[in-house]
């Protein structure tokens, strides 16, 4: 068997922390940066490169389209293939690049965006927006590749490393990714599982709540009717259809104290303080339960509040509307026959000396839209902790990177080699 190549552990974490510092929020011209940097680096390391523009008009009209939340005019795919002799399959290693805005700048310990080392409960951690989702298993990623090029290694079959855009709010650069023809015998997306293994997870789908009411002057407000009063029972109908969509889950969710969570994000009512409020609008994510049709999970939701409304003096003539938008991530999982599974538990043992954490995520991924769309068995796994993403100080520890990368490099060979 060929030999493992040695991980250049330097350099790695020199590369993350160059990407870290490239401020690429979702739908801002340093999501493209991001893309072009990496394609541009690729490229100088002999890797056989692919940049193109993506059609975000043609994509976005596309029946299958996964939903966007912010504006984009413009954005970019790119996959680097590490070329093998052709008698192999092809394992394509997905990240995303873009990342959620850094939130509240005072609840940090220093800038968002100039990645620094420091010392977590006895770990050494890299902090810094996207540390852990997923800017570190898109390094790892990397130089797994480069350590099997740079030793020389042939592979029968092909790597390709793709760099992706627009995960945070729908999948846009996955799905193009897909649109423009990548294909796999199997893929492993290295998002943030602590180096566990993720063989599937729930969807999230986007929804906007509109609630009517009538306006009247504060002091005349029994004349009137409050969108937010109004508002009340609904929010406690959809507490109550949480709680009935997660009696009964699969058992790969069951480590989460709610596996498909629906949650409500902002609320906006009213336009003078004097004023009674006449229009409520709330948003928020219905969580879409392993195996489930997006179909059936919105229109359970449509039910619960259709039946509210129904039950409601006002609602019943004046009902509240739901309308769905932004990010539509439809459930996922690969086969669980698939020997993608055993093979990244034999690596990860082989790797770690440990066995392998095997759970189903209750977020939506890129996993959905590699599985159902592209259907290529897809699992996640790779360095930092969902508990970290999207959080001020969000790190990963470097230990957990390196090691990643090391496992990744195993893969490459168990698959391609």
């Amino acid at each position: 068997m060929t030999s493992v190549p040695d991980i250049d552990s330097a350099r790695l974490i020199e590369d993350l922390s160059a990407l870290l510092a490239i401020p690429s929020v979702s739908g801002t011209p340093a999501e493209v940066e991001a893309q072009d940097w990496l394609a541009e680096r690729w490229s100088a390391e002999g890797f056989e490169v692919d940049r193109w523009d993506i059609d975000l008009d043609r994509l976005t009209a596309d029946p299958e389209f996964p939903g966007m939340e912010v504006d984009r005019d413009h954005a970019v795919g790119v996959t680097a293939t590490l070329k093998g002799d052709g008698n192999g399959p092809t394992l394509l290693l997905d990240g995303h690049t873009d990342v959620v805005p850094p939130g509240d700048l005072d609840a940090w310990s220093g800038d968002p965006f100039v990645p620094r080392r420091m010392s977590r409960n006895g770990a050494d951690v890299l902090v810094a927006r996207g540390a852990s989702d997923m800017k570190a298993g898109v390094a790892a990623m990397w130089a797994a590749t480069r350590a099997i090029a740079e030793a020389g290694i042939t592979l029968r079959g092909d790597v390709i490393l793709a760099p992706v855009s627009g995960e945070e709010d729908g999948g846009l650069g996955t799905f193009a990714l897909l649109r423009h023809g990548v294909t796999a015998a199997m893929c492993i997306v290295p998002e943030p599982t602590s180096l566990g293994m993720v063989p599937g997870n729930g969807g999230a789908l986007t929804f906007r709540l509109t609630v009517p009411g009538l306006a009247a002057h504060a002091s005349m407000r029994m004349s009137g009717v409050s969108a937010i009063e109004r508002f009340i029972p609904l929010y406690h109908a959809l507490e109550e259809l949480e709680a009935r969509r997660n009696r009964d889950v699969d058992p790969i969710m069951e480590r989460w104290p709610i596996a498909y969570p629906l949650s409500i994000g902002t609320v906006h009512a009213g336009d003078w303080a004097s004023t009674v409020p006449d229009v409520l609008v709330a948003e928020g994510r219905l969580g879409v339960a392993i195996g489930e049709e997006v179909e059936d999970a919105r229109a359970e939701l449509e039910a619960t509040v259709a039946a509210t409304c129904a039950a409601d003096p006002w609602l019943r003539d004046h009902p509240a509307r739901v309308t769905w938008w932004g990010g539509q991530f439809a459930s996922g999982r690969v086969d669980p026959k698939h020997p993608i599974s055993s093979i990244v538990a034999e690596v990860h043992e082989e790797v770690s000396g440990q066995p392998l954490d095997v759970y189903g995520g209750p977020y939506g991924s890129d996993l959905r839209l590699l599985t159902r769309i592209g259907g290529i068995p897809t699992v996640h796994y790779g360095p930092g902790t969902p508990e970290a993403a999207h959080t001020p100080d969000e790190y990963v520890r470097v230990d957990e990177v390196i090691q990643s990368a090391q496992a990744l490099a195993r893969l490459i060979l168990r698959i391609c080699g």
